[in-house]
């Protein structure tokens, strides 16, 4: 996207989270700390149900760390203030209705495309003709159709994001955390893997909260865009996405208001350098 610092950028009007306890996830004036090192201090984040929200900033500003407090993965005791709730209760280890993609497809090497895809739903209980019929009919949505008995070392890592995404799908979580989960992937691979998240999404209507260093992904896929400072991470602003849906991606980018977004996105983390 280029360097805009100095263009004028047309702000979207920002407003505060929705003050209504009990959405998807609630972080109400959260610090947490690791021994002295504090990844964020007094956010304040909110994810209604069904809402697609993206969170930027810059490495280190506890976009991560969210992710995985809220998926119990981190001990209770380093949230030194504030609380942080999942569907209205403390985050616990395996909870069912969350589903977590990383950057890295973490494949079973010793299982086929279809038997990681229903990896997830195996785990949670889901009888095995219900599990195999999903797995197959979303490997087929990624684009996998006739790789189902392909071992990960077959396949490139793209085909392999596209089954961690297809096993994401397959555990039919209520709320999806995805940590850059195309970061790594070359630019068409990425769109394509943006435009099946998007379809699937729009479909099921999960809740998303969406973590990326990529400004535009951000804009083109969320309904808010959550801006984080650097280190202790604050929010900095919630930017409404007031893009309509259903979106074509392609489309989408041509657009004059997807680029006075992405300008005030970039601005906003500019100035959040600054401070």
């Amino acid at each position: 996207m280029g360097d805009h610092r100095a263009v004028a950028a047309k702000p979207a009007q920002t407003e505060a989270p929705p003050t209504i306890q009990g959405g998807a996830l609630d972080v109400i004036d959260g610090t947490l700390r690791f021994g002295q090192v504090t990844a964020f201090e007094n956010v304040t984040l909110r994810v209604r149900l069904g809402e697609f929200v993206s969170v930027v900033g810059p490495s280190g500003c506890g976009k991560t760390t969210i992710l995985n407090y809220a998926a119990g993965l981190l001990p209770a005791d380093t949230l030194k203030a504030g609380s942080i709730t999942v569907f209205s209760q403390k985050p616990l280890v395996g909870n069912i209705k969350l589903g977590y993609m990383l950057a890295r497809d973490s494949l079973l090497p010793w299982r086929t495309a279809l038997r990681n895809a229903e990896f997830g739903a195996e785990a949670r209980g889901m009888p095995e003709q219900n599990r195999r019929e999903r797995a197959m009919g979303l490997l087929e949505r990624v684009g996998l159709k006739g790789f189902e008995n392909s071992y990960p070392k077959a396949l490139s890592h793209g085909m392999r994001q596209r089954v961690a995404l297809a096993r994401t799908f397959c555990m039919d979580a209520e709320m999806l955390l995805m940590d850059e989960p195309f970061g790594a992937l070359d630019a068409q691979t990425k769109f394509q893997l943006e435009e099946l998240l998007l379809a699937l999404w729009q479909e099921s209507q999960r809740t998303v909260l969406f973590v990326t260093h990529d400004l535009a992904e951000a804009i083109a896929l969320g309904d808010r865009v959550v801006v984080m400072a650097p280190r202790p991470g604050r929010v900095l602003a919630d930017i409404p996405i007031d893009l309509p849906r259903p979106r074509n991606l392609r489309a989408l980018q041509r657009t004059d208001r997807f680029h006075e977004l992405y300008k005030h996105v970039w601005t906003t983390m500019e100035e959040g350098f600054i401070r």
